[in-house]
């Protein structure tokens, strides 16, 4: 596996592969790989002749008072990992190459980076956005794989994709989760058993919604989001946002779907994130939309 620190580095081993006919696909990470990652890299290694992963804690995509400094950095793990899902290339630029002395410009996705996590979490995705832009100009890969689970992180990167025409394919992949339906996260490792023992309910009460919708019991948006409140306000966290989206572009959701259900929680100082995507049953015109 070859280990490429500079931008310049990376580009020329993935312009020579390229040159040689050879598709290349991209896993950008954060470390503190998990069973998630590896979905990611093992699809990647099965459609693609070469597989590029990136490791970067991307300090502009934390708020002031999130967890940058803790973040688990097991870079030795990471590479391991990397090494036995076959990755051809590691792209591990420094801060300051990345963001040298005088850096100045902010890629903003405005309408659906809004909402969501957006709200919650100022300025979080133009750090996103910002960040890939520069990993898919180092490595320029034909496929740039990302998980379900950071569902609207998926929106905006593929709207920032599509508006600046970056020439990538997003491939969006089922979140992985554990026995119990814990969507799996780096910041899991942050739980304490207690609130790890209560961490499923947030994907039980999303299917158990989705499932409601399905079924045509319940029908539209306000109510679906009034359930998702009702099943999680009395755990032992704040639940920070429940909203139904819609699934492609977070706008306020119309007939027939596809709808987001997303929640945000926090257990003690760990926010946990997840969703899940439904087509309600049609039940006419006037099951739709907000009340």
């Amino acid at each position: 596996m070859i280990i490429a620190r500079r931008a310049e580095d990376a580009r020329a081993v993935c312009r020579r592969w390229r040159a040689a006919g050879e598709k290349i696909g991209f896993v950008p990470t954060m470390g503190a790989l998990h069973a998630g990652h590896r979905a990611l890299l093992a699809r990647a290694r099965r459609e693609c002749d070469r597989l590029v992963a990136s490791i970067f804690v991307n300090p502009l995509q934390f708020g002031p008072r999130e967890d940058f400094t803790r973040y688990p950095r097991p870079i030795r793990r990471d590479m391991a990992m990397l090494a036995a899902e076959g990755a051809d290339l590691l792209y591990r630029p420094r801060v300051e190459a990345l963001y040298p002395e005088q850096f100045e410009t902010v890629i903003s996705v405005l309408r659906s980076s809004r909402p969501l996590e957006g709200a919650s979490r100022p300025g979080h995705f133009d750090g996103v956005t910002t960040v890939v832009a520069k990993l898919l100009g180092a490595v320029e890969p034909d496929l740039l794989y990302l998980g379900q689970k950071d569902a609207q992180q998926a929106i905006v990167i593929v709207r920032m994709v599509r508006d600046l025409d970056l020439g990538v394919r997003v491939v969006v992949c089922p979140t992985v989760r554990e026995s119990d339906g814990l969507a799996l996260s780096s910041r899991n490792g942050y739980l304490t058993p207690r609130q790890r023992a209560w961490a499923p309910r947030l994907y039980r009460a999303l299917k158990a919604v989705a499932g409601a919708l399905r079924s045509g019991e319940i029908e539209s948006a306000s109510d679906s989001e009034a359930l998702l409140r009702t099943l999680l306000d009395s755990g032992p966290g704040k639940l920070d946002y429940a909203a139904v989206r819609d699934a492609r572009t977070l706008a306020a959701p119309g007939p027939g779907g596809p709808w987001l259900l997303a929640v945000a929680y926090r257990l003690g100082s760990t926010r946990l994130i997840d969703n899940v995507a439904v087509r309600p049953a049609a039940k006419g015109r006037g099951g739709f939309g907000r009340k």
